[in-house]
């Protein structure tokens, strides 16, 4: 691991901290793995936008697509030979893909599970992660930077989309769900919207927002030669806060108001000390960005106040974290040591076997979930992420202090959240951003200093 991950990884030497770093190559030369990377996110992005406001019918055939382009990348990554620059990680995704077939046949013979659930499955344990890895094996840092470019422009775009759904009434065009029926459109209160922005549900839009939030903050720390620099980085960060503010998600504010701590805190400790005076005037330019816009969305932090104070009524917010964390104390009830049969709990499954979603049938956690379809493989996968986010952390620690960013350690802590609160083998979109969001996490640990602007 630490061969693939450190910067030997790279193939040239890094440069001291403090020193300007070397120019990223010729703009424009973005290698094949690159563009396949890209094509895949904005699809994942914009699917649902197609969807909910072109045609239905649309969903088939873009997520066809999709698989199809991640299917390819991984093929030409072991055609090309690409897994031998991260040699540690590839053999342990095929000590785990041995794993997750072998106990899928094993459930087949002894359980409850039919073939296309077992397909299903194979596609949820292990596609994105492959995908990932082959994506960080392919790409350079011209890839890499032109991908976070195009993720920040689409954040850039979803927050006057998210602004203008907040204000809409529920019946307006902007608003439509994919189905006709006003009242499929979830709202927080009477009138008032969960905003979407281009998904098709609300948890897809959560779920970007959280992947943008690391990259948005570290160009917001990143070197910026250019007064056009300083304002898109500002620009950027107004809209995270924006569709934090909007998007009227617990999760989202908890989430987006640790991190801006941790970036707050860390900038100014990570930063030298000859720095230290430009890491504070960053804080306090964040601080009173923040506090503009909380007074523009001011009714929409009320109304997110108000859902605070009427889902503590019920769930308090410890409760609620150790649940999401741990699983469902009934997900230990339900659970045996073979499982229901893995994929068996994803919305994909349960449109197959019933025609309708099935995502909290079998558990309402990603834990409980893994416990539920894997039984001890799900026990062994939700081990795997713990170790793979420990390694991740203490490496991305140690990136930190040599290029003096708080950055590297941001997007590892985002990712120790998504492996173990995303739905990643239950939801569709989901299981597609955690490949992306695990791929630019190993490309920031091997080229950790964000040159965003070169």
């Amino acid at each position: 691991m630490r061969h693939a991950m450190t910067p030997s990884f790279t193939g040239r030497p890094a440069a001291a901290p403090g020193t300007a770093p070397p120019r990223l190559a010729v703009a424009g030369r973005v290698s094949t793995t690159g563009k396949l990377f890209i094509a895949v996110m904005l699809i994942l992005i914009y699917e649902g936008a197609v969807r909910k406001w072109v045609s239905n019918a649309m969903s088939t055939p873009l997520i066809g697509l999709r698989d199809l382009l991640v299917v390819f990348t991984i093929g030409r990554a072991f055609w090309l030979g690409h897994f031998a620059r991260l040699p540690l990680l590839s053999r342990a995704m095929l000590l785990w893909t041995c794993c997750v077939v072998g106990w899928g046949l094993l459930q087949l013979t002894l359980g409850e599970s039919t073939f296309t659930v077992f397909l299903i499955g194979l596609r949820f344990w292990l596609l994105s992660f492959w995908f990932a890895v082959a994506a960080a094996a392919g790409m350079n840092e011209r890839d890499y930077v032109v991908a976070l470019r195009v993720l920040m422009l689409a954040l850039l775009l979803m927050a006057p989309l998210v602004a203008l759904q907040r204000q809409a009434p529920p019946e307006s065009f902007i608003n439509k769900s994919l189905g006709d029926d006003v009242d499929e459109v979830f709202q927080l209160t009477a009138g008032v919207v969960r905003t979407t922005g281009t998904f098709s549900f609300t948890a897809g839009f959560v779920t970007f927002a959280a992947m943008c939030a690391p990259f948005a903050l570290g160009i917001f720390e990143a070197r910026k030669t250019r007064p056009r620099h300083r304002i898109l980085a500002a620009a950027t960060f107004a809209a995270l806060i924006v569709c934090t503010l909007v998007s009227g998600a617990r999760a989202s504010f908890l989430f987006l108001g640790g991190l801006l701590f941790l970036y707050l805190v860390g900038n100014l400790a990570f930063s030298p000390m000859r720095q230290k005076g430009r890491a504070m005037i960053a804080a306090v330019v964040a601080i009173c960005l923040i506090g503009a816009l909380a007074f523009v969305f001011s009714d929409a932090l009320r109304t997110t106040q108000e859902r605070f104070e009427s889902a503590a009524q019920t769930e308090g917010i410890a409760e609620r974290l150790v649940t999401t964390l741990v699983g469902e104390a009934s997900t230990y009830d339900r659970a045996d040591w073979l499982g229901a049969g893995i994929g068996i709990g994803s919305n994909l499954a349960g449109f197959a076997r019933f025609s309708s979603r099935a995502v909290f049938t079998f558990g309402e956690t990603e834990q409980g979930r893994s416990l539920i379809e894997g039984g001890l493989l799900g026990a062994l996968f939700i081990v795997l992420k713990l170790i793979a986010i420990g390694i991740g952390v203490s490496v991305s620690i140690r990136q930190s202090l040599r290029t003096r960013a708080i950055f590297p350690v941001l997007v590892w802590l985002t990712l120790g959240l998504a492996l173990t609160t995303w739905p990643v083998i239950g939801q569709l979109t989901a299981h597609g951003l955690i490949g992306i969001l695990l791929a630019l996490g190993l490309l920031t640990l091997r080229y950790p200093r964000l040159r965003f602007f070169d």
